[in-house]
């Protein structure tokens, strides 16, 4: 099979395409044909080394979240079989031709959703409905969110909407439109914000911080309980200012839920073979919804 790996830390350009032999599944684990792959910061951490704590041996794979087509049983396996359509969480080896996953960990890919949609979803639905319930967001409340446009950001408004919270979402001036669409009001962010928040006459309740920097200290000087701040980016800002660091860990209830709940999340789409170029995207920390790599069934 066809799989991206790297022999080394650095720059995107480490990345390249390896041939490796064709996984086998295990006692409980089903073989999935992958149709496309979710890229996310952790990847990109990855592969800078700054996951310190992450077990790497090169040549190393990469990949953390996949949909595809089951292809292969395991021993053991029930309720599900050959040709089902699946999306769900891996470890460092989603940017395959194919992987092995455990049966729990599996969620059924609706026929509504294409293959690129479904990897867009897998991450970031985990992520934001964590984040929501660790900051206890109701329908009562004010959701500020910090980098809106992105693929957390784009989930988390959907959620707190669809809970009846008005939800302000910080973004660039082009993804304004965007934010409208989702039910957001949108401001700029940068050292403005603050200013820019009190003008639209809603005093926020509540933050979710996905982009990092400034956010979290602007977050407290708008008055938020720091109880009720928390970031998925920056622990540094979070221990400085007594806030929240909301780590959601992986739950394929949670994700079936957001998948049941027809959300909408853009998707920007690069073959398998431009992995380079798809991480150069992601680095940038720009753009809206999410980066996704497709491959060739």
């Amino acid at each position: 099979m066809r799989a991206v790996v790297f022999d080394r830390f650095g720059p995107p350009d480490v990345l390249r395409l390896a041939d490796l032999p064709d996984p086998e599944p295990g006692p409980g684990e089903v073989r999935v044909r992958v149709r496309a792959a979710g890229v996310q910061p952790f990847d990109v951490g990855l592969r800078r080394g700054a996951m310190t704590w992450a077990k790497v041996q090169f040549p190393q794979q990469i990949g953390q979240e996949y949909a595809g087509v089951v292809d292969r049983l395991g021993a053991g396996t029930e309720g599900i079989e050959i040709g089902d359509a699946v999306l769900g969480s891996t470890m460092l080896n989603g940017y395959a031709e194919l992987l092995c996953v455990s049966v729990p960990t599996v969620v059924r890919k609706p026929d509504r959703l294409a293959f690129p949609d479904a990897a867009a979803l897998v991450a970031a639905s985990q992520t934001a409905t964590g984040a929501l319930a660790a900051l206890a967001v109701t329908g009562g409340d004010v959701l500020l969110v910090h980098a809106a446009a992105g693929s957390v950001g784009t989930i988390a408004v959907q959620l707190a909407r669809a809970k009846g919270a008005t939800v302000i979402g910080t973004a660039s001036p082009a993804n304004h439109d965007y934010l409208r669409q989702l039910g957001a009001i949108p401001v700029a962010y940068g050292d403005g914000l603050l200013d820019e928040i009190r003008a639209t006459g809603e005093t926020p309740t509540v933050a979710l911080d996905a982009a990092g920097g400034i956010a979290i200290g602007q977050s407290v000087a708008l008055g938020i309980a720091p109880v009720r701040v928390g970031t998925i980016v920056d622990d540094k800002a979070a221990a400085e200012h007594g806030t929240k660091v909301v780590r959601a860990g992986r739950d394929p209830k949670r994700l079936a839920e957001v998948v049941a709940a027809r959300v909408v999340m853009p998707v920007r789409a690069f073959p398998l073979s431009d992995v380079v170029a798809a991480h150069r995207v992601v680095e940038s920390r720009h753009g809206r919804g999410k980066v996704v790599l497709t491959v060739e069934s």
